[in-house]
């Protein structure tokens, strides 16, 4: 069997303020339209002999991965692996192999992709793939290195050494950090070196085999998370005590560098892992004077600028290789050379408690979406929209009450002991203290504003009795 692996998380904060961590890199739209998990699902389902997809994510993020496959109406059946914390790749390639190996035997084939990577050339890339796979079913650890077309101070990089048979395939000399300047220059010069895709291939035996030589303590840790799940039922949730003390590693530390056979194809596609907001700048073609625009804007003036706004027009004078990126809460105004920079404005935020560093206005629940359009001492208004069949769940608020009124759609609601239908232009009031639910049990999308007041109007403050997304311990 053939399994692609998706790998989805992280919080992509070189991507802020689009990227943040209730809504990472893999779910940020792009220029086209599409998200780079759509791109990677779509992608591995167009390989041959693909049936299901395994996906690896945060315990946080199911519902929005399903929604957004859901999205593709890509024809494959999907197994989800999910877990309670992050804790590097190491540890969910493990879960990913031993969950693969025991539900579809060990000799099965694992494509290991990462969620946030671009990559062009469809028909390159399944030829690369198939002499991967050629090689996994072989014994070996294969690992994809894309040639450079730039010095890159962001990547590691793979150094090959001999040939292997009569393949286009090379043994792993070394794997390198990410190098200076200088030595990045030096390694492009030599030939020797491509850049570390973070894609992978193996069988799930030999990669269980290896960990079990190289990385002991995480696949015993990983053996121990799956005991008692059964690989009939998805999603699998991993147990949260025991896999949060999986080591926090890399595959490429925990087994990849110290492997000797671990191979290395070169990928001759175009590929991005659109780690920077350079990367995403160059999806977009540029102006006659170098500019590259998604959103609406007024420019005199205006040279090599990437300016990015999700609503407001943004009006420029005399910039020069600036990146501008606005959206509803948050600004950022960069000079192109420090795109890499800006994961040190998301670790500022997150030292203030800030909450910019993990959510949108507008947040992502299973059962919908919620915006706040605005709020100040004692009161909080939200736009809640939730989908056809879905409910929050039966909650209580000790510190604010709120006052629903639908805008579009219908809404049935339990307010304290009564349970009543509301219709569009029609409201009910929540008093603090009041067990109520929100349902949406029509067709359509049910739209509706909700206006809480009270001394404290945290998320935090909510009791959940029942729900039907897991929510309650």
């Amino acid at each position: 069997m053939f399994l692609p692996v998706i790998m989805s998380g992280g919080a992509g904060s070189r991507l802020w303020p689009v990227s943040r961590e209730t809504l990472p890199k893999p779910f940020i739209e792009l220029p086209d339209g599409g998200t780079l998990l759509q791109k990677t699902l779509q992608r591995a389902a167009s390989l041959d002999g693909v049936e299901r997809v395994l996906t690896v994510t945060n315990k946080e993020y199911y519902f929005l991965t399903r929604d957004e496959y859901q999205v593709t109406g890509t024809p494959v059946a999907h197994d989800y692996l999910l877990e309670p914390v992050g804790r590097n790749t190491a540890p969910a390639v493990a879960a990913a192999a031993r969950y693969a190996g025991g539900k579809y035997g060990e000799d099965t084939v694992l494509l290991v992709l990462p969620a946030d990577h671009l990559i062009g050339n469809q028909e390159t890339f399944s030829k690369a793939v198939a002499a991967a796979t050629e090689l996994a079913r072989n014994g070996w650890l294969v690992t994809f290195g894309v040639e450079p077309v730039r010095p890159e101070t962001g990547y590691g990089y793979i150094e090959s050494g001999e040939k292997i048979g009569k393949t286009d395939a090379h043994k792993v000399a070394r794997f390198v950090e990410k190098p200076d300047l200088q030595t990045a220059k030096e390694y492009i010069a030599s030939g020797r070196f491509t850049w570390n895709s973070g894609m992978f291939c193996f069988t799930a035996g030999n990669m269980i085999a290896a960990l079990r030589e190289f990385a002991p303590e995480v696949l015993t840790s990983v053996e121990q998370t799956l005991q008692g799940s059964n690989p009939e039922i998805t999603p699998v949730v991993l147990n949260e005590e025991i896999f949060a003390l999986s080591p926090d590693i890399s595959i490429d530390y925990a087994v990849m560098e110290r492997s000797s056979k671990v191979a290395v194809i070169g990928a001759d596609f175009d590929w991005s892992d659109i780690g920077s907001w350079s990367a995403l700048a160059e999806l977009v073609k540029p102006d006659a004077r170098g500019n590259r625009i998604n959103g609406e804007t007024l420019l005199v003036d205006v040279d090599n600028c990437y300016i990015q706004s999700e609503s407001r027009i943004v009006a420029g004078i005399g910039l020069d290789n600036l990146l501008v990126v606005d959206t509803p809460d948050a600004l950022l105004v960069a000079h192109q050379s420090r795109a890499q920079d800006v994961k040190a404005v998301v670790k500022q935020l997150k030292l203030k408690s800030h909450a910019t560093a993990n959510y949108h206005r507008k947040v992502h629940r299973p059962w919908g979406t919620y915006t706040v359009l605005e709020e100040g001492n004692n009161f909080k208004i939200k736009r809640i929209e939730v989908k056809p069949g879905a409910s929050l769940s039966l909650q209580m608020h000790h510190h604010r009450s709120e006052h629903w009124i639908v805008v579009s759609g219908m809404a049935k609601v339990v307010n304290g002991e009564r349970e009543l239908l509301v219709n569009k232009n029609e409201s009910t009031y929540i008093p603090a203290g009041h067990k109520h639910r929100l349902e949406n049990p029509g067709v359509l999308d049910l739209v509706m504003i909700e206006v809480q007041s009270g001394e404290y109007l945290g998320e935090d403050d909510i009791v959940r009795f029942q729900d039907n997304y897991g929510r309650v311990p």
